[in-house]
């Protein structure tokens, strides 16, 4: 995992919620982008930040490209951060 990529998609507020939508079902863009009050160029580059990442996957279905939330980049992050914190039993 390449944490740089991983921290920049993070760092930014709108990136965060995407995930948090995308945490309970595929979306498209556009479903996204109902969300925000942003043009859909925006939530594109949102959007390219976050598979530059590894933090989304899409997948095509007919005319429609759909983002789902990477359960694996996510856990992997989350298991680094806890072995950072160290065991907190000591």
């Amino acid at each position: 995992m390449a944490f740089a990529e991983t921290f920049k998609a993070l760092s930014d507020p709108v990136r965060r919620e995407i995930l948090v939508l995308l945490k309970k079902e595929k979306l498209s863009a556009g479903e996204i982008g109902k969300h925000f009050e942003m043009t859909g160029a925006t939530i594109s580059y949102h959007l390219k930040i976050l598979k530059k990442a590894d933090l989304i996957r899409e997948t095509k279905y007919k005319n429609f490209i759909y983002y789902e939330l990477n359960i694996s980049v996510v856990e992997e992050l989350m298991l680094w951060l806890s072995d950072l914190k160290g065991d907190s039993t000591l």
